[in-house]
């Protein structure tokens, strides 16, 4: 069942993160205490404890924001556990008892509908024949659903019971983003910007796209999602192109309805396709055929790639949410996580 997850795009844990190519964590914006103390020294120069931090700090913030994670997954299954324990004794019945009344009992088996409708939005991910993988469709559908009723009735039982987490995020490691020029969607004051470095013809971005939308419907005035270029010429070599047709669509105040377009199609950055989505979303002919000869598109396009680079970001889908590294097309709930946390600082 895990190669089906992964093949479709659907983890079972938001902790297995997916990403075009391999990204890494931005570097440390802090210095630690005595970083000016020596760790060694070569023919009397001490090497400092900063000169190794700068060099190891993307490494350590992915460790500790990886370790934050896996602690809070495990602090909401413990909550989850007492939550359900306690309601069980109220009930005085035992809580694998309440489990399958209020959960398995509850939640409705996925029809034959159900699973014709997954095999059409997933056949292009699916290995061989979807009909041998029935079985394993419905179990993992039946698992979501179970899965949903869980957490709605756990919702219910944290309506009568006071649950305050303490756990703290990692707070050293935050990059400070250019957000200047930078198209962006959502309320322009909101308490949370997630940036968002990606690659149009990536499939992992493409797939990250209704999970973006979800975010900004489920926070309509909390979080701005802002859109930066991170092509990744050696995966996808005419994404790079895309991205500069994006950015002279940006200057007609086109953006994104041509990020939009571009994700809805193939992976075609021909000069002829990327001038008919022009058409399509309304832009000037000439002034976008001047864009594109003029060579500015190219110049932001790299700089927005240079600035990802110096951040750790080398693969894509790469997010920062107020400037906390997330990696990869993660479902909704580890967005939500980090968004909490956040609008709870």
């Amino acid at each position: 069942m895990r190669v089906l997850l992964t093949l479709v795009g659907l983890p079972a844990v938001w902790l297995s993160l997916v990403a075009c190519g391999q990204a890494q964590s931005p570097a440390a914006a802090q210095a630690p205490p005595g970083a000016s103390e020596p760790v060694a020294t070569v023919g009397g120069t001490p090497i400092t404890r900063a000169d190794l931090d700068v060099l190891v700090a993307p490494q350590i913030a992915k460790l500790d924001e990886q370790a934050h994670q896996i602690r809070r997954a495990q602090l909401d299954e413990l909550i989850a556990q007492r939550l359900i324990a306690a309601e069980a004794k109220a009930r005085n019945i035992s809580p694998e008892a309440l489990e399958k009344t209020e959960v398995l009992d509850k939640a409705a088996p996925p029809t034959q509908a159900d699973l014709d409708a997954f095999v059409a939005a997933n056949r292009a991910r699916l290995p061989g024949d979807p009909a041998a993988l029935m079985p394993q469709i419905r179990q993992y559908l039946t698992e979501q659903r179970q899965g949903a009723r869980r957490e709605a009735f756990l919702e219910e039982l944290r309506g009568k019971t006071k649950v305050e987490v303490l756990l703290k995020p990692p707070a050293a490691f935050r990059a400070t983003i250019d957000l200047a020029g930078t198209p962006s969607r959502g309320t322009a004051d909101a308490k949370v910007t997630v940036v968002e470095f990606s690659d149009f013809h990536c499939p992992f971005c493409r797939r990250v796209q209704p999970t973006l939308t979800q975010l900004l419907a489920k926070y309509p005035n909390d979080v701005k999602l802002v859109y930066k270029h991170m092509p990744l010429d050696q995966l996808h070599p005419q994404a790079r192109r895309a991205a500069e047709a994006s950015w002279c669509a940006q200057q007609q105040g086109k953006f994104w309805e041509y990020h939009d377009l571009l994700y809805a199609g193939g992976p075609d950055g021909s000069d002829p396709t990327l001038t008919a989505l022009a058409g399509r979303a309304g832009l000037d002919p000439s002034t976008y055929q001047q864009c594109m000869a003029s060579g500015k598109a190219a110049d932001v396009v790299q700089q927005q790639v240079d600035e990802g680079a110096k951040f750790g970001v080398s693969g894509t889908p790469g997010f920062f949410v107020n400037g906390r590294f997330l990696n990869g097309a993660v479902p909704l709930e580890a967005f939500v996580q980090i968004i909490e946390e956040e609008l709870g600082r």
